[in-house]
C-alpha cells in the first residue's frame, strides 16, 4: 500500500491509508485479540502480541497524517552515525570539544535532512559566515534557509 501511494500528496495519502490500510490493520488487531489467549502468557509470542496491542494507537497514528512515514527507518538512519561514533566520543578531551563535535554533527545531519550535500553546505557556510554581521545574515546560512542553487553560485 505504501509503495503505491508514496508519490501522492499528504492529504490523498492519508485518505488512501484510511481506505486501504485501516481495514488490514483492523483485521490484524482482531486477530491479535483473538489469538493472544491461545499462547502461553510467559512466551515471547504473547509478549509481542500484547506489546503490539498496547502500542496500537502509536502503531496506527500514521494513518491520519500523510506526512508521517509508516516506519521510523529514516530517523534511525539519521542517528546511526552517532551510534557508530559513540565510542570515539568518549575520548573528547574537554566538554568544549564534545560540545563542538555535537554542534558539527548536528549541523551536518540537519543539512542532510534538508536535502543538502554536507560538504557543499559546510563549504558554503565557511565562505559566507565571515561576512555575516547580523542575526538575519547568520540565520540565512542555516540549512533550512540555504538552497542548492545558492550552493552552486558559490
Amino acid at each position: 500500500i505504501e509503495k503505491r501511494i508514496e508519490a501522492l500528496p499528504p492529504e490523498e495519502k492519508a485518505r488512501q491509508r484510511q481506505q486501504l490500510a485501516q481495514p488490514v490493520l483492523n483485521d490484524l488487531k482482531a486477530w491479535l485479540e483473538k489469538n493472544r489467549t491461545r499462547v502461553p502468557r510467559d512466551s515471547l509470542t504473547y509478549k509481542a502480541m500484547q506489546y503490539t496491542l498496547n502500542q496500537w494507537e502509536l502503531l496506527t497514528g500514521y494513518l491520519a497524517d500523510g506526512r508521517l512515514h509508516i516506519s521510523n527507518a529514516l530517523a534511525e538512519n539519521a542517528i546511526r552515525p552517532f551510534a557508530v561514533g559513540r565510542r570515539n566520543w568518549l575520548f573528547a578531551d574537554t566538554p568544549r570539544g564534545a560540545k563542538a563535535s555535537a554542534t558539527v554533527y548536528s549541523l551536518i545531519e540537519t543539512a542532510k535532512a534538508n536535502g543538502l550535500e554536507p560538504f557543499a553546505y559546510i563549504h558554503h557556510v565557511l565562505q559566507h559566515i565571515g561576512g555575516a554581521s547580523t542575526v538575519e545574515e547568520i540565520e540565512a546560512l542555516l540549512p533550512w534557509n540555504v538552497t542548492l542553487s545558492k550552493l552552486q553560485e558559490g
